[in-house]
């Protein structure tokens, strides 16, 4: 009787501790979960690929843009056409740049752009890699990840939602990045401007709504993203890599 009471003890026990809420995850470890998810192979750092992107608006024409990312090359280059007009960015190592605009509607005339239409074109490049290359590019360099995780329910279901400010040699806004409890999929993303140093302004800013998935070079990167302003929940646009 005495090993039988001894023995159930230790059933119960084990019962007990097998029914405890998991341990809340860091911030850190919760970005190499979402990073072993979407990049499983540790892929990002050798991406070489094209990725065609079709943005729809309720307010303008559709635009399509052709990108071709080579990070080991430090290359990119960047096609879009909406309407008539043809935009062209190439950014090589940071030190050749080129841009030039075509209007197809006058005999291809091309427009060799000037000093600012340059800095577009760096700028074009870090807002395509960095959208594309999320969760991956969370481990930048001058990324500040918080260690507090907060899980929220939002737009009808639980997040594990990681914030993420950046040293103002990089940037400014706060952003927030919401992923399955489950899975570590990233569903959403929103950013926010400063109101005063590391609070947020809730009248600024976009969050994003990402759905389906687009593989190439061993990652899985979000197919589509719906855009919307914070302050109202007002549709911006959708983007969607096409197969």
């Amino acid at each position: 009787m005495k090993y039988s009471y001894l023995i159930m003890v230790c059933i119960a026990f084990a019962k007990a501790n097998s029914q405890q809420t998991p341990p809340q995850l860091t911030g850190p470890q919760l970005l190499e979960k979402a990073i072993a998810y979407h990049d499983p192979k540790g892929n990002w750092s050798r991406f070489a690929d094209s990725l065609e992107i079709l943005t729809t608006s309720p307010d303008m024409e559709d635009r399509t843009s052709n990108i071709k990312i080579n990070l080991p090359a430090k290359s990119f280059e960047l096609v879009s056409k909406r309407g008539d007009i043809v935009n062209e960015y190439t950014v090589l190592k940071d030190s050749v740049v080129t841009a030039a605009k075509m209007d197809l509607s006058q005999m291809d005339t091309t427009f060799v752009m000037g000093k600012e239409d340059f800095k577009r074109a760096v700028f074009m490049r870090d807002y395509y890699t960095y959208l594309y290359g999320l969760p991956m590019k969370l481990k930048d360099k001058g990324t500040v990840i918080s260690y507090e995780v907060e899980r929220k329910m939002w737009k009808e279901k639980e997040y594990l939602v990681l914030r993420a400010d950046y040293d103002p040699s990089v940037g400014s806004d706060i952003w927030f990045f919401y992923f399955d409890p489950e899975t570590y999929r990233m569903e959403a993303y929103q950013f926010y401007k400063q109101k005063e140093p590391r609070v947020k302004d809730p009248k600024s800013g976009e969050y994003i709504l990402l759905s389906e998935e687009y593989k190439t070079n061993g990652i899985k990167m979000p197919k589509v993203r719906k855009w919307y302003y914070n302050k109202n929940d007002k549709y911006l646009a959708t983007d969607t890599i096409v197969d």
